[in-house]
């Protein structure tokens, strides 16, 4: 039997409640009752043998639309080479109606998944951070983040977090920045509220890196392999390949997410799916930066069904991040197929395949991925889809 390395979840003590002070104030509540933790792998796993052989990956072709640019290993785009040989961050971003975003549409890869009391939280993966005066806001850790930042191999930007996070955040090989530990890689600002107003930048997350001794070039090993395969942009993957593939005008993630509501309309005119949810008030709208009004926009949505556990009475979760192969969806270009991801490994790439056992080809651009948890649904056009 594959190993769990979020959920091989152990019954704590009551003396555990106390590890959680100190720490981010939303964590600093008592638990009352019993509480189980999971019990993360402490060493990195040699992802060599565990991973199956790849198939050789088409090369674009294109000549770079100016000297010293090449494609982006995670979203295929162009990008100077500098960029593409940065280690990328991954930022923890809240996701609730008095959360402040400003720089986010600057992300790469966005993950979301629920953390407690069907609140979710976002996880922004940054090819590019180069240039950008103010990220975030910025809140805690969630122990299961830190595997999808891992694949990346990100520089891991978290505000805290509870005592469930200490395993994997201790390990030697996390390279995470917490923000409460080092109070120089963020600043407070003027927010919605006085909890939603922590941000970084590009010269605080340098500053940080530098504190700790972190290379900001990607560590040996992890830049060699292909994360994501990509059709290339002169023949894109518009899934018509697939006899059952479904129309994916409008994929709705309300069922799953409830209290962001939200969900996606796929804009013809450009091929992006733009993302809308709660807005200040009850009502839904378009999901913005406010650092420039730029509305967030995707061209690949990746949705994974996915176990979990509540691991205590205050509704913390554990999910199996990975030694697990299970069902999920893949859309694009207006259309959607049914495929199954797998994650063999801390710091191997998830990987998804559809219904042949074929790796599947994203299209150049940014990539959503919603974590779903078993049970929960979401709607493709009106048409429920159960997670399981």
């Amino acid at each position: 039997m594959k190993r769990l390395h979020v959920l091989f979840l152990a019954a704590l003590s009551s003396s555990l409640l106390l590890a959680g002070c100190g720490k981010d104030a939303e964590e600093q509540q008592p638990v009352v009752g019993p509480i189980v933790e999971a019990q993360p792998e402490l060493e990195k796993e040699n992802t060599e043998s565990a991973e199956q052989e790849k198939p050789e990956e088409e090369t674009e072709t294109e000549t770079p639309p100016q000297e010293g640019m090449v494609r982006s290993r995670i979203t295929n785009e162009w990008v100077d080479e500098e960029i593409n040989n940065t280690r990328p961050v991954a930022v923890m971003i809240p996701n609730s109606k008095t959360a402040s975003h400003y720089g986010i549409s600057n992300v790469s890869v966005l993950y979301e998944c629920n953390v407690e009391g069907s609140m979710t939280r976002l996880m922004g993966v940054f090819d590019d951070w180069s240039n950008i005066s103010k990220l975030g806001n910025i809140r805690s850790c969630r122990d299961y983040y830190v595997y999808w930042a891992f694949e990346w191999d990100a520089l891991y930007i978290h505000f805290g977090g509870p005592f469930y996070i200490d395993d994997i955040i201790g390990r030697k090989d996390t390279q995470n920045i917490n923000c409460i530990a080092y109070s120089n890689a963020s600043f407070r600002e003027a927010a919605k509220n006085s909890t939603d107003n922590a941000f970084t930048s590009t010269e605080k997350i340098k500053d940080a890196a530098s504190h700790y001794n972190y290379p900001l070039t990607y560590r040996d090993g992890y830049a060699d392999e292909q994360h994501y395969l990509f059709a290339s942009e002169s023949e894109p993957n518009t899934l018509e390949q697939y006899s059952d593939a479904i129309t994916a005008s409008k994929v709705d993630m309300s069922p799953a997410y409830p209290v962001t509501n939200c969900y996606f309309v796929y804009n013809e005119s450009t091929g992006l799916y733009e993302r809308f949810q709660h807005l200040s008030g009850d009502s839904d709208g378009p999901h913005v930066d406010l650092a420039n009004n730029e509305q967030l926009a995707f061209k690949n949505i990746l949705i994974q069904n996915t176990y979990y556990e509540v691991r205590d009475q205050k509704g913390y979760l554990a999910f199996q991040c990975h030694d697990t192969t299970r069902d999920g969806w893949f859309f694009t270009n207006g259309k959607g197929i049914h495929v199954t991801w797998e994650k063999t490994s801390d710091y191997g790439a998830t990987r998804y395949y559809d219904d042949d056992g074929n790796e599947i080809k994203l299209n150049t651009g940014k990539t959503m991925v919603c974590i779903v948890e078993d049970g929960d649904t979401f709607s493709v056009d009106g048409k429920t889809i159960e997670a399981k």
